[in-house]
């Protein structure tokens, strides 16, 4: 994406004074990493990465207590700690952050800063899914009571002649990585994470000359980035609530994976499920495993709308829907790309008229690995509906119009490992 926004202003990336682990206060620095919030999948990941290390970052992202209110003072209070024992230090100038993590041929390295928020009509950063109004309000308070940016969210841009130029942000990356890292650790995942700081006062001109040229997709973050802007509009446009963390990646030079965001129907039987789709969709029992499985969700879904169900034992394909029943439960004020979706069809069709789910927490579970939808699902009773990625071109084209699509359609990758690097607003 190479177009700025309306008023011709485009991506405004500030340093900041970084937030580390003491690698000499710590047991390791994977140990005390974390995916982000929403990605802490397996059925038992929040107590793996407690116990992974009593510093580790998913205290700090997902408190544990018996009230929201609780839960975010102990946040509060164990980011002070930390900060107290040296568990946690700042760096000592302002910076901009070259990250890198690579694992087997896939290698990402974009910039982390303090963005600029920007309101949805100046079309700087553009969102592509919508968000739970509940997930925004706890993910306000977290921030609000920590005073911090505790994970940065992914935002993509395209610099189509970026790769070519001898100026420009990638520059200042390929000159950066020749240096020593901050930090240096490889993740249980098998990913390689790379940091460095960017203060030079001519790099950092670079880098803010060529952003300016660009907008942004929100990749991953939608919950966060709403966040940010509440929070923007609770205090002055100027001052340090007025940024929020992120790392930019140029998709043209490191281009992300797209995958699926599944659905855990936390009380509906498979049994019903299937019982209820008959003269709607096809239904047709597939092998496993897995992933055998999915392929044939994928062979499927080239050809229109397919779901795969989970949590019987076995897997069930469902595809083919009834082209009247679309129509009457679709808004057609959308465009065609919109409607067609997988993600429309599951909660227009599925969810609301077939079904009749609830779209709330204790309905409803967003997993973004499939095996730990469907093992949820066997445990609890439950259903897992397994959805195939939407290509990317699709998200970016939707944006570009100001659609947003179904919250959760997407999951972008692979996403910055959280406990990198934070930002605390009270040094800004």
């Amino acid at each position: 994406m190479n177009t700025t926004g309306p008023a011709g202003e485009g991506l405004r990336l500030i340093p900041f004074r970084g937030i580390r682990y003491v690698p000499e206060r710590v047991g390791s620095l994977s140990a005390v990493t974390s995916p982000p919030y929403d990605v802490v999948v397996r059925p038992d990941g929040l107590h793996h990465l407690e116990s992974a290390d009593p510093y580790n970052i998913v205290r700090l992202i997902l408190p544990q207590a018996a009230t929201p209110e609780n839960r975010h003072r102990q946040a509060a209070a164990t980011l002070d700690r930390w900060l107290d024992e040296g568990v946690l230090a700042a760096d000592h100038d302002p910076a901009l952050y070259v990250y890198e993590q690579r694992s087997g041929d896939v290698l990402q390295r974009g910039v982390i800063g303090a963005l600029a928020l920007s309101a949805p009509a100046d079309g700087v950063v553009l969102p592509h899914e919508d968000v739970m109004p509940d997930v925004v309000q706890d993910r306000a308070a977290l921030m609000r009571m920590t005073g911090a940016n505790l994970e940065p969210l992914l935002l993509t841009y395209r610099d189509q002649d970026g790769a070519t130029r001898t100026t420009g942000t990638n520059a200042v990356i390929e000159r950066t990585i020749r240096s020593s890292p901050l930090l240096a650790t490889t993740t249980e995942d098998g990913f390689s994470h790379r940091l460095w700081s960017v203060t030079d006062p001519a790099d950092l001109a670079e880098i803010s000359a060529d952003l300016a040229r660009h907008q942004a997709l929100i990749a991953d973050g939608h919950h966060r980035w709403a966040t940010y802007l509440r929070l923007r509009a609770e205090h002055p446009a100027d001052g340090p609530w007025g940024y929020g963390l992120v790392l930019l990646i140029d998709t043209a030079r490191y281009p992300l994976r797209v995958r699926a965001i599944h659905r855990l129907l936390r009380r509906l039987p498979v049994e019903r499920a299937v019982a209820a789709l008959s003269g709607s969709f096809r239904v047709r029992t597939v092998d496993g495993p897995l992933p055998e499985a999915l392929g044939a969700l994928a062979e499927a879904a080239a050809t229109g709308n397919a779901f795969l169900l989970a949590g019987d034992g076995r897997f069930h394909l469902i595809d083919r829907p009834d082209s009247d029943l679309l129509a009457r439960t679709i808004p057609q004020d959308r465009p065609a790309a919109w409607r067609t979706l997988d993600a429309t069809v599951l909660h227009d069709t599925l969810l609301e008229h077939i079904w009749q789910i609830p779209d709330a927490p204790e309905h409803i579970a967003y997993l973004h690995d499939s095996a730990a939808a469907v093992t949820q699902a066997e445990r609890g009773g439950g259903t897992a509906v397994l959805l195939h990625p939407v290509r990317e071109e699709v998200v970016r084209d939707l944006a570009r119009q100001g659609v947003t699509m179904p919250r959760k359609s997407t999951s972008f990758g692979p996403k910055p490992a959280t406990g990198l690097v934070l930002r605390s607003l009270a040094l800004d």
